[in-house]
């Protein structure tokens, strides 16, 4: 029997010279390795990784246009096979004015989105000349989330294979930290198409439906493009209500609204009532009071409304209903719909908290009024 000291710790890890040979060849052959080959090491696990997400991109985009392709030839009364002229639209680009000069950008940027909105209006009526309002905002809809998914893998699929062409690691690491970001706006998107096929409504029409039954029983008017207006009375101040025209899939043109309301009434006080993003951690359909206009979009809308506010002398008031990006534009889920009846109660408080009887207050219902009446 051979014995073993365990004191001489020499004896106990000797494995004699060739074993050390080996060992140090183990350590320092992947040292050696990671040191010139390490970018492409990394760059190709995260290839694999981006790969697959660029590839569900790719499945997002050809489902979106078949939505949408199919939807034409189904539901409406198309002249011509609709394929080639919506694929000239889903390439659309638009360029934004020049920002050198800040003054008057607003109103070009304004000039340049609606034209391109009246033009995509006009270029989708002439698939079919008898095609409803309803049917024209549902298909103006299905466009815009078709072209978005393809623009969103367009340029996430640039940004990836430019990376993979030079070789280079630090190229391609902005595109995996926002990768997750971009698919969540993507799926979002996808899920958001048989919502808007089927004219249902979603997350973000909770503002339209809040207004939308204060308008309920009331003469209704249209004072903007696709912008319901109606007036109510309420503990002797009068009510001047505003919300896009439902069912239809459209914002409407809330500022323009305002401007007429504005201009042939004296207004005390404005409420806006809109959905809002959550932050992480926050509930879904919490509601939240504040001050300032509660409306997205590129900013030309709230710049109007903010103006007409200042130069009127009139404070703006907002209620939110917080939800994530996929409530926002998919289904709209019975908790966000069951926070209606709450939101109208709090718009009353509201009303009664910052007017006297006599005074007269605007109530803007802000978002997609998809599937929501007035």
């Amino acid at each position: 029997m051979i014995l073993v000291n365990f004191t001489d710790f020499e004896q106990v890890f000797s494995m004699g010279d060739d074993s050390d040979t080996l060992m140090m060849l183990v350590w320092i052959l992947p040292i050696i390795l990671f040191v010139f080959y390490g970018q492409r090491i990394q760059l190709w696990v995260t290839s694999s990784e981006l790969k697959k997400g660029i590839k569900k991109l790719d499945s997002f985009r050809d489902k979106s246009r078949t939505e949408l392709i199919n939807y034409v030839r189904h539901n409406l009364n198309a002249k011509d096979d609709p394929v080639n002229k919506i694929d000239k639209f889903l390439d659309y680009f638009t360029i934004m004015p020049v920002d050198m000069d800040p003054h008057g950008i607003v109103e070009k940027v304004r000039h340049t989105v609606r034209s391109r909105e009246d033009y995509t209006r006009a270029h989708m009526l002439s698939l079919s000349p008898e095609m409803s309002e309803l049917e024209l905002t549902k298909v103006q809809t299905l466009l815009e989330l078709a072209s978005s998914l393809q623009m969103i893998h367009k340029i996430v699929n640039h940004m990836f294979l430019t990376a993979k062409k030079q070789n280079n690691y630090p190229l391609i690491l902005p595109l995996q930290m926002v990768f997750p970001f971009i698919m969540e706006q993507a799926v979002a998107m996808k899920d958001a198409i048989p919502a808007f096929k089927a004219g249902q409504p979603v997350g973000d029409g909770i503002g339209p439906m809040v207004v939308g039954k204060m308008m309920l029983n009331v003469q209704k008017e249209t004072v903007a493009f696709q912008t319901s207006f109606a007036k109510s009375d309420f503990e002797g101040r009068t009510l001047l209500l505003l919300k896009a025209e439902g069912p239809g899939s459209t914002v409407g043109r809330p500022a323009d609204a305002l401007e007429h309301v504005v201009s042939d009434n004296k207004l005390d006080a404005v409420i806006m009532v809109d959905a809002a993003l959550k932050m992480e951690g926050e509930y879904s359909a919490s509601v939240a009071q504040g001050f300032g206009a509660a409306i997205g979009g590129i900013g030309t809308e709230r710049f109007q409304i903010e103006a007409i506010a200042a130069n009127a002398n009139i404070p703006i008031f907002s209620i939110v209903v917080k939800q994530s990006v996929k409530e926002a534009i998919t289904l709209m889920t019975k908790e966000i719909a069951d926070t209606a009846d709450n939101v109208r109660l709090q718009v009353h408080d509201m009303i009664l908290e910052n007017t006297e009887p006599g005074q007269s207050v605007a109530i803007i219902g802000v978002g997609n009024t998809s599937g929501v009446p007035q």
